[in-house]
């Protein structure tokens, strides 16, 4: 099984409660191992320390809703079976859920329901319907003891497949409320250069807006990025980790440390984390 590389395991931890994690990714610079990671943390069995300690002070079990709006269940089931995380036997523990926002988007609008797969699948990218969704689903994992963490994966292709139905206001606004019922939101973005500081089409306007707005929010952003200096055998990219003001930090919690790392990601899915020199 592969472990939560040392350097990350105090950004992977439970965060504190309303709190706003930003990824960031570049192409070529995928966030899916972070992700894993971060499930791996709040679901699997041999937590780091950290973790540990969080979950036995509050004497609760750590939940978690998957939205994804690029990858099916399939895929995630795979990454984290190589973490030694079966997410079928989760679900059926109310620890896991699984919303599909891609393979179904663009059929007929109906009701979304609980797909062969185990997933809840979202038809129609009506933004009503997605957040009812997702609302409800935070509902049944509250259900019992127990602290929810939301994680949506690229939420941005959400907006960008919305065209002029969706500005950035509205997700906005959406994801606020969702945020408020959930313990901690997780998020994943895009970052690349056009769609960061390009402003020549409605997309990279939106695009733009919704990304430096949630990274104000964000009480900590974690951003991936190949080298500067280009491939590398043993390195696969950079992680620059941020924090914000983060006034919702109890007075005895500590701020985690900004710095800049190198990770690399083997063939067989296991994760170095480590500082330049090493």
């Amino acid at each position: 099984m592969s472990q939560i590389p040392h350097l990350l395991s105090p950004y992977v931890a439970l965060p504190s409660e309303s709190s706003l994690i930003l990824l960031t990714s570049v192409l070529g610079a995928s966030t899916n191992w972070l992700v894993l990671r971060y499930l791996q943390s709040y679901l699997g069995q041999n937590l780091e320390s950290l973790s540990i300690s969080n979950e036995i002070e509050d004497g609760d079990t750590t939940k978690v809703l998957l939205v994804s709006f690029m990858r099916d269940l399939a895929f995630w089931k795979d990454g984290a079976r190589k973490l030694a995380l079966d997410l079928d036997k989760l679900a059926a523990k109310k620890r896991f859920a699984f919303i599909d926002g891609l393979s179904e988007l663009y059929l007929e609008p109906a009701k979304s329901k609980v797909g062969t797969r185990g997933a809840i699948a979202v038809r129609g990218n009506e933004l009503g319907n997605i957040h009812n969704t997702v609302k409800n689903t935070l509902k049944e994992l509250q259900t019992g003891s127990g602290k929810v963490v939301l994680v949506i994966d690229q939420l941005d292709l959400l907006l960008a497949m919305s065209g002029d139905k969706l500005d950035t206001v509205v997700l906005g606004d959406t994801l606020m409320d969702w945020r408020l019922s959930a313990h901690s939101t997780i998020l994943t973005l895009a970052a690349d250069t056009p769609l960061a500081t390009g402003h020549d089409t409605p997309l990279e306007t939106n695009h733009a807006a919704l990304l430096l707005s949630l990274a104000h929010q964000a009480d900590l952003v974690m951003s991936l990025r190949l080298l500067d200096t280009g491939t590398a055998r043993d390195v696969s990219g950079v992680c620059r980790i941020t924090t914000g003001d983060a006034e919702s930090r109890r007075p005895t919690e500590q701020k985690a440390e900004a710095r800049e790392l190198l990770y690399f990601v083997g063939g067989d899915s296991t994760v170095r984390v480590f500082e330049r020199g090493q």
